[in-house]
């Protein structure tokens, strides 16, 4: 917990109660339904959280945004963010219902009034997002070919509306995969956080 603190030091006390919730929440369900690898659940905060909330260090959510969190799995990267900005709208989803049912009552527990978590996928959705987001879990171009159906045209942050998902190792490949003159940008997020885990992980955002 202490790292979220060192990196977010601006976070109000009901922000940092929440945020303190997560450990017992995420080791209880963990026991019952595998969201966060056995192994490193001793490493919730320096690997999981923390690396979620790196998507903040890209772009600061404005109050009424909309982010759609696609693959959740256990809530990642979209619990952390949705404590972080409480006035923005999340929605996780996933295509297994089990994953999904841990998220509604990790949700529930915490309270978050900002999150509507439910199982399915990015293709049938009928509403539309500032951004799409998600930690790992496709290609970039499979990622681009959901999310561009679901971005808004009205623009509101000074970042324009895209995709930001959190992806490790060479994406040389990835990248030039996507369409040409896709405009890219990949971040480091040793650049933020100064755990060696960090030294192959990026931001990548790509504009809609």
């Amino acid at each position: 917990m202490q790292v979220i603190l060192d990196y977010f030091p601006l976070l109000n006390d009901h922000q940092k109660a929440q945020f303190a919730q997560l450990d017992a929440l995420y080791r209880e369900w963990n026991a019952k339904i595998n969201v966060v690898s056995r192994k490193d659940i001793d490493s919730l905060y320096a690997h999981h959280i923390l690396h979620s909330l790196g998507i903040a260090k890209v772009v600061s959510f404005k109050p009424g945004a909309e982010i759609l969190d696609i693959g959740t799995g256990g809530g990642l990267p979209g619990i952390p963010l949705a404590i972080l900005f409480p006035e923005t709208q999340f929605t996780l989803i996933d295509g297994i219902g089990k994953k999904i049912l841990v998220v509604k009552e990790i949700v529930l527990e915490l309270g978050l009034s900002n999150v509507i978590a439910q199982q399915g996928r990015a293709e049938e959705l009928k509403r539309q997002f500032d951004f799409t987001m998600c930690r790992a879990v496709t290609s970039l171009d499979k990622l681009c070919a959901w999310s561009w159906p679901l971005i808004k045209n009205k623009q509101q942050h000074a970042l324009p509306n895209g995709l930001i998902t959190l992806k490790g190792g060479n994406l040389k490949e990835e990248i030039s995969a996507l369409p040409r003159g896709t405009y890219v940008d990949k971040i480091p997020l040793s650049r933020f956080f100064k755990d060696p885990f960090y030294e192959e992980k990026y931001a990548v955002y790509v504009q809609a």
